[in-house]
């Protein structure tokens, strides 16, 4: 895993993506930075932060669409699925590197609160509590990208469907709103949301019989609890949005309170990820 990790890690930094990835984060940054805490005088550098999520949408794309595209483009996955080190390690080697291209970013963050305190009183905690935040928000992020790369050969259709994924979850409390909170609005909604799953299940496995009978029974005791319970599925679109709304969990820490169930969420986005990654390559690997 350190090989891999290490050879990553140097490519980004052997080729354009990862200085650009640094110099437009740390830009921006600095930006809200100055605006909102040097030029305004607020002392929470979590709202700088926060205006800077959207950057989230063009960066992540851009860092992570040749993680496992461009292997699988140019066939070199299969020296890396022949070589004694396990998939798992391989993809951690590669999520690792781009990470560690973030903390980058986070490590240089770090210091913001401490050029404020040269010029007034600031709230540490509450600081660094959003600075923790916004690198468990990065990590999931990232987590995301790595799983889309590792579904296709090419880099430019990684980078537009994680472009779409980053976007719609950024605008997750949004889209919740726009929908009714009747029950048949949440069955229609939660078919739609099964269906995809059904493609991804498809993407994974390759088997039309398993994407037949996940689809034919997820379908099937979805259409049997509306009828027989429909009052279950009342305001449900807006909770289980709200429950995938990456974002939301900022909030708490941008608010400066350390919220243990969100840190379990942003884990649990990263394992999630991670292994559907590794699933979705060693279907390929053993066809």
């Amino acid at each position: 895993m350190l090989a891999v990790y290490k050879k990553e890690l140097r490519a980004y930094f052997n080729s354009i993506i990862g200085w650009l990835f640094l110099a437009f984060f740390l830009a921006f940054i600095g930006i809200y930075f100055f605006v909102n805490n040097l030029f305004y005088g607020y002392t929470h550098f979590g709202y700088a932060l926060y205006s800077v999520i959207l950057i989230f949408i063009l960066l992540v794309p851009m860092v992570t669409m040749r993680i496992m595209a461009e292997e699988n483009r140019q066939k070199t996955d299969q020296l890396l699925f022949t070589s004694p080190v396990s998939v798992e390690k391989i993809i951690l080697g590669k999520y690792f590197a781009v990470v560690t291209l973030f903390a980058i970013v986070v490590l240089v963050t770090c210091t913001y609160p401490l050029i404020m305190a040269a010029f007034g009183e600031v709230n540490f905690g509450m600081n660094y509590a959003a600075i923790f935040g916004f690198f468990l928000l990065g990590c999931a992020y990232l987590a995301i990208g790595t799983f889309i790369s590792a579904l296709t050969e090419s880099q430019a259709f990684a980078a537009v469907v994680t472009f779409i994924v980053v976007l719609f979850t950024y605008l997750m409390d949004g889209i919740a709103s726009l929908f009714s909170t009747s029950a048949r609005t949440a069955w229609l909604v939660f078919a739609f949301l099964l269906l995809l799953v059904a493609v991804l299940t498809w993407l994974l496995m390759k088997s039309k019989l398993v994407t037949g009978m996940f689809l034919l029974i997820s379908q099937g005791a979805l259409a049997a609890v509306y009828f027989m319970k429909p009052t279950i599925f009342d305001g449900a679109v807006v909770e289980v949005f709200g429950w995938f709304s990456v974002v939301a969990r900022f909030d708490d820490f941008v608010s400066g309170i350390f919220n243990v169930s969100s840190v379990v969420y942003y884990l649990s986005i990263v394992v999630l990820f991670i292994f559907l990654t590794v699933q979705a390559i060693k279907k390929r690997r053993w066809n």
